[in-house]
């Protein structure tokens, strides 16, 4: 494609050049014709055709099934973030949200949906983004070769906070990948700090849980992100702060701020004492 681009490039360039360097007067209307067949029509058509044909070529395997046996992780783009569900063959769920992991040169089959409008699910370092639409279900297939952490984003406009709606791929040995995906499949840890315990107790109370789960206590809710291991996540609010109490302390009391038009409230009216117990308590979900 860049090869391609450079050709189209330097011929545009001859063009220009030859265009100021030419002398005024008449000049032969056969040349004319054939500098505007050629250069305007029979290249650009030979170029551009080639391209497409060499641009087309990988989609049929990105789109197609992936192999018997592979993993299938379900996303959901929603305004503005990911609910991330890796479909695994017992009962216990795999879910979280703005975060995937994936095994390094194992196949992997994206079901990709939305609930409310269409995104789009790119992650550019590893394969083409396909569209999340309404009432339907699209694949995406691909193998990450490269152990390491790439970045993710919708890549069509979605609403008011388009731009901050990111998430992180970790690509890693199988063996790690087996790990994280079973310390995921627990419940989260009852708190060991008076402070956490207190965070907990404000969640609770507060009806954080009527929207959020938190897998192994009473929160239960599935209109936001499942935050059962948020803690250990690279990031919250879907890409656009650090995975630090300082950062949570921000995020539940101006959640409006951080991100214009989110759906969940901002919660500044609770006592400072109690937000920063939140903080410690949500941080420590590993």
């Amino acid at each position: 494609m860049t090869g391609g681009a450079i050709v189209i490039w330097i011929a545009v360039i001859a063009l220009a050049i030859h265009a100021f360097r030419a002398r005024p007067g008449s000049h032969s209307g056969r040349h004319a014709n054939y500098l505007i067949l050629g250069g305007g029509a029979i290249v650009p058509t030979i170029v551009l055709t080639a391209l497409l044909i060499y641009g087309l070529a990988p989609i049929p395997a990105l789109l197609a099934p992936a192999p018997e046996g592979s993993l299938k992780i379900a996303v959901s783009g929603e305004q503005w973030w990911w609910r991330v569900r890796y479909e695994t063959s017992d009962a216990d769920a795999v879910v979280l949200a703005n975060e995937i992991h994936l095994p390094v040169g194992e196949p992997v089959e994206f079901r990709l949906e939305s609930p409310d409008v269409i995104h789009s699910f790119w992650i550019p370092a590893l394969g083409g983004k396909v569209d999340m639409i309404p009432g339907r279900v699209n694949r995406l297939s691909l193998t990450p070769t490269k152990i390491g952490v790439f970045r993710g984003a919708c890549a069509e406009y979605c609403g008011t906070s388009h731009a901050l709606m990111s998430f992180y791929v970790r690509v890693e040995e199988k063996a790690a990948f087996d790990r994280w995906l079973m310390r995921q499949r627990a419940t989260a840890l009852p708190p060991s700090t008076p402070l956490a315990k207190r965070g907990q107790a404000s969640f609770l109370a507060n009806g954080c849980g009527a929207c959020h789960a938190i897998r192994g206590t009473p929160a239960d809710g599935v209109v936001g992100p499942d935050l059962t291991h948020v803690g250990s996540r690279l990031s919250i609010g879907a890409g656009i702060l650090p995975n630090k109490p300082k950062a949570f302390v921000h995020w539940i009391a101006r959640t409006d701020q951080a991100k214009p038009g989110v759906l969940m409230p901002a919660f500044g009216m609770l006592p400072k004492a109690d937000i920063e117990a939140l903080a410690v308590y949500l941080e420590g979900l590993r």
